[in-house]
C-alpha cells in the first residue's frame, strides 16, 4: 500500500513538473506584456513595475476591435461548417454501407499526405476565377464542404462505434438516413462534435496564411494578421505585442479548459474499428 502511495506521489511530481515546463512560456508571454519596453529583454524574468498600459497601447497601435469582430465571424462560421459537414460524409462512411465505400475513404485519406503548399496556387486561382477574393467566401464556404479529411476520420471512426443494430431498428421504423442522423446518431457524437468543434477553432483562430493569401482590403483583416502588422514594424514593441498575444490565447486556453472533458472523450472514443 504504501509503495502504492509512493509510486502515486513521484508520478503526480513529475506531471506538475511537465506541466510548469510546458507552462513556462504562457507565463514568460504574460509576465513580458506587464513591462516597461525596456525591460523587455532584462534579465529580470519578474517586472520591476506592471505596465497595464501596453494592453491600452495595443487598441491605438491596430484596430483590435475591428480585428477581433471578423476573427470572431470567420471562426464561428468555420466551425458551425466543419462540424456539420464532415458529421454528414462521416455518417455516410461509418453507418452506411455503398460499393467503394471503404475506396473512397482511403482515397479521403490519402489526401492527408498532400501539404498544403501543393494546393495552395491551383486553389488561389480557383478563388480568383470566381471572384471570391478579398473576401471572407474563401475561409468559410470551403469548410462547408467535407470539413477535412483528418475531421471526417475522426467522425466515422466514432459513428463506426455506434450499434448496428440500433440503426436497422431505425430503418425498419421507417426512418430516413437523414433523420437517423439528425435524430439518434447526432446526439451520441458530442464528444467526436466537441473535439472537432475545438480543433477548427485553434486552427481558424490561429490561422495567419489564410487571410494573408485572400484578405487585401485592411478592414477585414483578423487578429493573426494584427500580430503580424506588429511584428512587422521596423521598430516594433514587443511588450505589446506581447499584450496581443495574451489576448489572442485566452480564448483558446478558456475554450479548451471549458471543453476538455468532451474533447479526451473524442479521441478515446473514436478508437480504430474496421
Amino acid at each position: 500500500m504504501m509503495q502504492r502511495q509512493r509510486e502515486s506521489s513521484l508520478i503526480f511530481i513529475l506531471m506538475v513538473v511537465i506541466a510548469l515546463f510546458f507552462l513556462l512560456p504562457f507565463l514568460w508571454v504574460l509576465l513580458t506584456s506587464l513591462k516597461p519596453e525596456a525591460e523587455v529583454f532584462s534579465r529580470n524574468f519578474l517586472p520591476t513595475t506592471l505596465q497595464f498600459d501596453n494592453y491600452l497601447q495595443l487598441f491605438h497601435k491596430i484596430p483590435f476591435l475591428l480585428f477581433l469582430r471578423n476573427s470572431v465571424f470567420i471562426t464561428v462560421i468555420s466551425v458551425i461548417g466543419v462540424t456539420l459537414s464532415s458529421s454528414l460524409v462521416g455518417y455516410a462512411f461509418g453507418c452506411m454501407n455503398w460499393r467503394g465505400r471503404n475506396s473512397l475513404f482511403y482515397f479521403v485519406i490519402a489526401t492527408m499526405m498532400l501539404p498544403m503548399q501543393v494546393t495552395m496556387i491551383p486553389v488561389f486561382v480557383i478563388f480568383k476565377e470566381i471572384g471570391w477574393l478579398n473576401s471572407f467566401k474563401p475561409l468559410t464556404v470551403p469548410m462547408f464542404l467535407g470539413g477535412g479529411a483528418f475531421n471526417i476520420f475522426l467522425m466515422r471512426q466514432f459513428f463506426m462505434t455506434v450499434p448496428g443494430s440500433l440503426l436497422d431498428a431505425a430503418r425498419i421504423d421507417g426512418c430516413s438516413e437523414l433523420a437517423i442522423y439528425w435524430k439518434i446518431v447526432l446526439p451520441l457524437a458530442k464528444p467526436a462534435l466537441a473535439t472537432v468543434a475545438i480543433l477548427t477553432f485553434m486552427f481558424t483562430w490561429n490561422d495567419f496564411l489564410g487571410p494573408l493569401i485572400y484578405l487585401s482590403d485592411k478592414a477585414k483583416g483578423t487578429l493573426a494578421l494584427g500580430l503580424g502588422q506588429l511584428a512587422g514594424q521596423q521598430q516594433p514593441e514587443w511588450a505589446v505585442l506581447m499584450a496581443a498575444s495574451v489576448l489572442m490565447m485566452l480564448p483558446v486556453i478558456v475554450i479548451f479548459f471549458l471543453f476538455q472533458k468532451y474533447f479526451i472523450q473524442g479521441f478515446t472514443m473514436s478508437g480504430i474499428k474496421e
